[in-house]
C-alpha cells in the first residue's frame, strides 16, 4: 500500500474492535501514526503492542464527562498535533420503541451525538490554528432513511449528519475538510442484539459488509488532494435488499 498519510497524526474513537480498528490499521498502512482512543485499556495495551510505535494508547471513556473533557489536552501534550480525527465510537438501539429503556436511550444518544459533537468542539482550536486538518463521522444509511425498526438509532444518525455537513459549510475556510462516511449493516459489535438466526441469514445472503470496507471508504476521503472534500461515502453491501 502507498503510503498516502505518512507524516500525519490521527485519533481514531472506538479503535478497540469494528469500524474503528479497521480504520486504524489501514491508516497505519498508509503511514499514519494513530493514536487509538478507547474505554479498554487491555485491547488498547495488546495493539499497541502489535504495531509498535505506529499506534498510541488513548484510554478515554467517552461517557464520562470528565474523561472526554480530557482526551483532546491529553492527546496534544502526547504527540503535540492532529491532522486526521475520525469521530467513529457509537452504539445501537434496535427493535420497538416501547421495548426500549431509558437509559439505553439516554446512553446511545450520549455517544451517538453528544460526545462527537463535543470532540470535534474540542479538536477545532487545534485545527484552525495549525491552519487545516481532516475530521470524519461515522454516520450511517440510517441516517439517510428512517429504518422503521431503528427510531432511536435513526434519529441519533440524522442529528450526527446534519451536524456533520453544517460544521463542514463553518470550517472549510480555515483547510478543515468535514466529511462523514455512512455504512449499512456492518459485521461487528453493534449487530450483538440481533438474534443469531437473522445474524447468519443476513451473512449468508451477503447483506452486511466487513468492517475493512468501511475502512477503505475512510481512507480515500482522507487520501483526496486538500482542493477535494468527500462530503459523504455511503457504503452498503450488493444484497441489502435481497
Amino acid at each position: 500500500m502507498t503510503e498516502v498519510l505518512a507524516g500525519k497524526i490521527a485519533v481514531v474513537t472506538g479503535a478497540a474492535s469494528g469500524i474503528g480498528l479497521a480504520s486504524s490499521e489501514i491508516m497505519m498502512q498508509a503511514g499514519a501514526t494513530v493514536v487509538m482512543v478507547d474505554c479498554n485499556a487491555k485491547a488498547l495495551a495488546t495493539l499497541t503492542k502489535k504495531w509498535g510505535d505506529k499506534a498510541i494508547a488513548q484510554v478515554t471513556d467517552l461517557l464520562d464527562s470528565k474523561s472526554c473533557a480530557a482526551m483532546i489536552p491529553e492527546i496534544l501534550k502526547k504527540i503535540g498535533r492532529i491532522d486526521i480525527f475520525y469521530c467513529n465510537a457509537g452504539t445501537y438501539i434496535g427493535g420497538d420503541l416501547v421495548e426500549t429503556d431509558a437509559v439505553s436511550i439516554d446512553r446511545m444518544l450520549n455517544l451517538n451525538v453528544n460526545t462527537v459533537i463535543k470532540n470535534v468542539h474540542g479538536v477545532l482550536p487545534h485545527m484552525i490554528k495549525q491552519g487545516g486538518g481532516d475530521i470524519i463521522v461515522t454516520s450511517s444509511l440510517a441516517g439517510r432513511s428512517a429504518i422503521k425498526h431503528e427510531p432511536v438509532y435513526s434519529a441519533s444518525k440524522f442529528a450526527i449528519t446534519c451536524f456533520t455537513q453544517t460544521t463542514r459549510r463553518q470550517v472549510n475556510k480555515h483547510g478543515i475538510r468535514v466529511a462523514q462516511v455512512s455504512p449499512g449493516p456492518v459485521i461487528s459489535a453493534l449487530l450483538d442484539d440481533w438474534p443469531v438466526e437473522k445474524l447468519e441469514a443476513a451473512k449468508q445472503a451477503g447483506a452486511l459488509i466487513d468492517p475493512s470496507e468501511v475502512a477503505e471508504a475512510v481512507l480515500f476521503i482522507l487520501s483526496r488532494p486538500r482542493n477535494v472534500t468527500i462530503h459523504d461515502i455511503v457504503v452498503l453491501p450488493t444484497n441489502i435488499d435481497a
